[in-house]
């Protein structure tokens, strides 16, 4: 689990994916490596994912998809306003579970969309998802969380490890960026473990995918640092053999 800059895969030009067409926001992206894509559903109310993701895919030459503009309703002093969920057929509320999501046709419209452009950036096969969310919640401050579909244990800790030199070689340089913990399914037991997307959604599609949780800290002044840090482990993560 060398340490080592990231290489730009070998790809086409990059091509601009068109907007979806008749929904309430924006679905987007350019074309990359096939099979492999980073996503940022919420690239909007999740602040700065759609940025993250952007640079991860120039960083690592994976293809990227992005949505944004999808709120129903602002936010308000004390909650997140409802929104549509992107990532699956649902509209619901940041940070609440699943189980309070509804099933509307205008959802379904969208998450269609998102689901057509996320193929269409593949170029083929699925084998290797990404999504990049984000959350304010005060317990997960400290630590960044992966949900993980076709992941085993033995994977998973590998995957933290990983993590963990990356992010270690990283703060050695960049001494003033905090040590967020990392939390890999199924080795560990995280919050946000992605349930909905992966019974209903998007996640259901692929041979592989990490479902990544930023606390804000990692996605506003240390931003670019733990870009970095991703975009490393992204590149290596996705050698790593499949655990399905």
């Amino acid at each position: 689990m060398a340490v080592a800059p990231t290489i730009l895969a070998a790809c086409a030009a990059p091509v601009e994916l068109s907007q979806g067409d008749g929904v309430p926001g924006t679905i987007a992206g350019t074309l990359g490596r096939g099979s492999v894509v980073i996503a940022a559903p919420h690239g909007t109310s999740d602040a700065r994912t759609g940025d993250i993701v952007a640079e991860l895919g120039r960083r690592t030459g994976f293809s990227v998809v992005v949505a944004r503009g999808f709120n129903l309703e602002p936010d308000g002093p004390d909650q997140a306003g409802r929104r549509y969920q992107v990532n699956r057929p649902f509209e619901g509320v940041p940070g609440r579970p699943p189980s309070e999501d509804v099933a509307t046709e205008s959802a379904r419209g969208v998450y269609d969309t998102y689901e057509r452009k996320v193929r269409e950036a593949a170029q083929g096969p699925l084998g290797f998802y990404v999504e990049i969310h984000g959350n304010n919640h005060q317990d997960a401050a400290g630590r960044i969380e992966i949900a993980t579909v076709g992941v085993e244990r033995d994977e998973a800790i590998q995957l933290r490890a990983l993590f963990e030199l990356i992010r270690d070689a990283h703060l050695r340089v960049s001494r003033e960026a905090p040590s967020l913990a990392v939390l890999v399914e199924p080795a560990d037991t995280i919050r946000y473990a992605a349930s909905g997307a992966k019974r209903d959604g998007v996640l259901r599609l692929a041979r592989r995918a990490l479902h990544i949780e930023l606390p804000r800290g990692a996605r506003t002044e240390w931003r670019e640092t733990y870009t970095a840090i991703l975009a490393d482990f992204l590149a290596q993560a996705v050698s790593l053999p499949a655990g399905r």
